[in-house]
């Protein structure tokens, strides 16, 4: 068996909601580490707070032993006949959203007084207002990524050459499964392959009922192309239509939401710093694990920019920001990230090094008169603080506790 890769960030999460009548739903894409993440808490649980085996019920519903438990009332059946009557329970359910209606199962058993309930889902769509009404107050949604630079350095023995090692980090994905090929970029790109095309033929066309999965894949190879890049419905439309891939609107926007919901591509909005409002126009997107992009597209060294926000965008995510980007006046400030009252903003860039795109890049943070933090992540290591912006080595930010 693999060695378990640690996941200190999400396992603390879990522990803080230990024994309390919330069900604990995790979700993210596919083979990001939700089901190992149940692994190490149920380690955790017998090592540190004496549980038994038997007080624990496991079920991946992915698991052809599982086949049987096809609607939500055989879900409930099936733990009910396992539950221990007069012991706490711990309950386990991988892949929730193959289950019909499965929240009537998840209400019904979150009610028993003896039940702790974890389940994971690889589909946003699991938790749709609908649903989400019917257990409302009584989950709580831990959102999983995979690696982090972090945790993908904590597994690497050799700590050298860090620049080195962020580059084998983008170039062999940072999916935790991927770290048992040893670098291997071949045989992690079919891995990489078999992920994608699970998504995107079980969680998308299946799902959705896609019958022109190539129209669907022009969309996907669009998308990975222009991740960091200001766009819209439209904007995709006439694009692909110059291309001579034309998808009408409704066609696109769908793709987007199965695309969303599948945990493959996030969406990020833009916020007025002056006006202190949403804006409705031009978004942008960025991607789960540039693993999918590198066997999409092929590895290029064209868009490294694009590649570095991309990075720092899912890390702002980690540490629990919301995140939208910046308007200020006629420019754009590339994050700003909001958690419980407080704000920083962020500029991203290869390098500052040059004068002239230091300022460029200086510019719109120092249009911004409030006094919440500004950092510009650069590659460059050089730590400097000009007019109370912060010019911080992105590497280190990445590993900084």
């Amino acid at each position: 068996m693999q060695n378990l890769i640690n996941r200190p960030l999400y396992l603390e999460k879990l522990k803080g909601f230990l024994h309390t009548d919330l069900i604990k739903i995790i979700t993210g894409v596919r083979r990001c580490g939700k089901s190992t993440l149940f692994v190490l808490f149920r380690q955790y649980l017998e090592k540190e707070k004496a549980v038994k085996p038997e007080q624990i019920i496991n079920i991946n519903l992915e698991d052809a032993l599982y086949k049987d438990i096809d609607n939500w009332q055989a879900l409930h059946d099936y733990i009910s006949s396992k539950l221990l009557p007069e012991r706490q329970n711990y309950v386990f359910i991988d892949e929730i959203q193959n289950i019909p209606e499965f929240e009537r199962a998840i209400n019904s058993l979150n009610l028993k007084k003896n039940i702790d309930l974890y389940v994971t889902g690889s589909n946003a769509q699991m938790l749709s207002s609908e649903i989400a009404t019917l257990i409302s107050g009584r989950y709580i949604e831990i959102r999983m990524l995979p690696l982090s630079f972090k945790e993908y350095m904590s597994v690497i023995d050799d700590k050298t050459n860090l620049p080195e090692k962020f580059k084998n980090f983008l170039d062999c994905s940072s999916f935790p499964g991927a770290i048992q090929f040893n670098g291997d970029k071949k045989r992690i790109d079919e891995y990489i392959k078999g992920i994608y095309s699970t998504i995107v033929l079980k969680d998308i066309v299946a799902r959705k009922k896609i019958h022109d999965v190539y129209r669907l894949e022009n969309v996907i190879s669009f998308m990975f192309n222009i991740i960091g890049s200001e766009t819209s419905i439209n904007n995709i439309y006439k694009t692909m239509k110059s291309d001579g891939r034309e998808v009408q609107t409704p066609t696109i926007e769908g793709y987007l939401s199965a695309l969303l919901e599948s945990f493959i591509l996030y969406k990020v909005g833009r916020f007025d710093v002056k006006g202190k409002q949403l804006l409705k126009t031009n978004d942008k997107y960025y991607l789960v694990d540039i693993g999918f992009r590198n066997v999409v597209l092929g590895r290029r060294n064209d868009d490294s920019g694009h590649i570095l926000e991309n990075i720092v965008y899912l890390e702002l995510l980690r540490r629990g920001y919301e995140v939208y980007i910046g308007k200020v006046g006629n420019k754009e400030v590339d994050f700003i990230a909001r958690n419980n009252g407080s704000v920083e903003y962020y500029q991203v860039s290869q390098s500052v090094i040059d004068s002239n795109v230091l300022k460029r890049e200086m510019a719109p943070l120092d249009m911004i008169k409030d006094h919440n933090p500004k950092f510009i992540l650069t590659m460059d290591y050089i730590s400097e603080n000009v007019n109370g912006i912060k010019q911080v080595n992105v590497l280190d930010w990445l590993l900084e506790k």
